[in-house]
């Protein structure tokens, strides 16, 4: 499991005070970075090998301007190509929000999904919850 923490801004406030729910999933894709750099571990972005296929965010509770939000990220199923990232955001120990994120290995030049191979199986494996 990965852990990050994110500050959260003033101008991440909706019109009723709390954060907007634009910011959760662009706070999941920053702490996915770890899982990137699994497939390319400089983020050359000319080197990529996922897609990103499906996204879910879930609001639980309210969350508010000023104080951090903690997002914890982990693996919770591996597929033959593709594999699903879910995530929990925490305010104050509390759960606001959480994801999911189905992410393809893919071959841009070929336009087609890959499959695993053991070695990224393996690194996936240690996050896996």
């Amino acid at each position: 499991m990965f852990n990050q923490i994110f500050a959260t801004g003033f101008s991440d406030t909706d019109t009723l005070g709390h954060i907007n729910n634009c910011k959760f999933p662009i706070w999941f894709e920053n702490a996915r970075d770890p899982i990137f750099k699994m497939f390319t571990p400089d983020l050359d972005p000319k080197q990529w090998k996922l897609i990103l296929a499906k996204i879910e965010v879930e609001f639980v509770a309210q969350s508010f301007y000023g104080k951090d939000v903690e997002v914890k990220t982990y693996v919770s199923r591996i597929g033959g190509s593709s594999f699903v990232v879910a995530q929990d955001a925490y305010q104050d120990d509390v759960m606001v929000a959480r994801g999911l994120a189905t992410l393809v290995y893919f071959d841009y030049h070929n336009q087609k999904s890959m499959a695993l191979d053991g070695h990224l199986k393996e690194e996936l494996k240690k996050h896996l919850i």
